[in-house]
């Protein structure tokens, strides 16, 4: 078993400084698990790190597709995994830097991407049905099935019970069963996984400060050379927080102060939702910086608790 750092928290903590500090400390590169910061051109809205704030930490998975291709899970696990193994043919720690949470479980769980079974017949019809008969009857139908996943579940999550019902179609098995055969923990790695996070108010105001930033920084004039450069609303990439908004400021449809608010808003929601996403995870070792005099601190804490798990993991 090899060892795997990771180090996650929501937008605008404070994760890029700690992250070289850490990098520094342990002997480690960077892998970044951002869903923005893969896009070249896009820099200033996904708060793209510089060669300067890399202070001599390789990174990887940055900078390395156009804007224009599809990009997903599947594939960032396949191009992330080859980093890991590149940085620990070097002898140094992977240290796996970032906030997408889906992005970080494809690599701490074993989950298969790339040959998970889907019936899109199946799951049309359930939507189908749920448009004309309500979530609930289509939850509803998971109750003589698969009890525990309509207990754990509610209508409104309503990819999940699709989902669930999914799964027990294509294998006479719920979700439940499915998951424990396959053993979603059966991964290579020893996990040491920190999050960093920080008094709600205070993350809402670094968040609307960055924001500012990036305006100040030029985002408009970013978005507009990528508009010019063939990018447009229907593009993965350009559905971005930031990007969207200010495409559709450029295209004349909000105004230029509604566009600053929404950016602002959907940052601070994607805040929220990126805490709850890591919640999840029993393994997560929160860091709450509020706890501590400064960066250095907060990062003394975690080298210190990262090798006080290395002798468990050992033992």
């Amino acid at each position: 078993m090899t060892d795997l750092f990771i180090l996650a928290g929501p937008t605008a903590v404070g994760k890029t400084d700690i992250s070289i500090k850490l990098a520094k400390k342990l002997n480690g590169e960077i892998v970044s698990a951002d869903s923005m910061q893969i896009y070249k051109y896009m820099n200033i809205g996904s708060a793209k790190i510089t060669k300067e704030e890399m202070n001599g930490i390789k990174h990887y998975m940055i900078d390395i597709i156009e804007p224009k291709e599809v990009f997903n899970v599947s594939k960032y696990k396949l191009m992330a995994k080859d980093c890991i193994d590149n940085i620990y043919s070097k002898n140094k720690l992977p240290i796996v830097v970032g906030g997408t949470g889906l992005y970080i479980n494809s690599l701490i769980f074993n989950y298969n991407f790339t040959e998970a079974a889907t019936d899109k017949n199946y799951r049309k019809y359930l939507k189908e049905l749920s448009d004309k008969k309500g979530k609930e009857y289509v939850h509803n139908l998971l109750k003589d099935i698969d009890i525990e996943s309509y207990n754990r579940l509610y209508p409104n999550d309503l990819k999940r019970v699709i989902r669930a019902l999914e799964v027990y179609k294509l294998t006479g098995k719920t979700i439940s069963e499915y998951n424990r055969e396959n053993d979603i923990y059966k991964i290579p790695y020893n996990v040491y996984y920190f999050v960093l996070t920080m008094d709600r108010k205070k993350l809402y105001d670094r968040i609307n400060k960055r924001v500012d930033m990036m305006i100040s920084s030029g985002l408009v004039d970013e978005v507009k050379k990528l508009k010019s450069m063939g990018y447009d609303a229907s593009m993965q990439s350009m559905k971005g927080i930031g990007y969207k908004e200010i495409l559709s400021y450029l295209d004349g449809n909000i105004s230029f102060d509604e566009a600053v608010r929404l950016i602002k808003k959907g940052s601070r929601n994607y805040a929220k939702r990126q805490l709850t996403w890591f919640r999840k995870d029993s393994r997560v070792n929160w860091v709450n910086k509020d706890n501590f005099r400064d960066d250095n601190d907060v990062v003394e804490y975690i080298v210190t608790k990262f090798y006080s798990m290395k002798n468990l993991f050992k033992s």
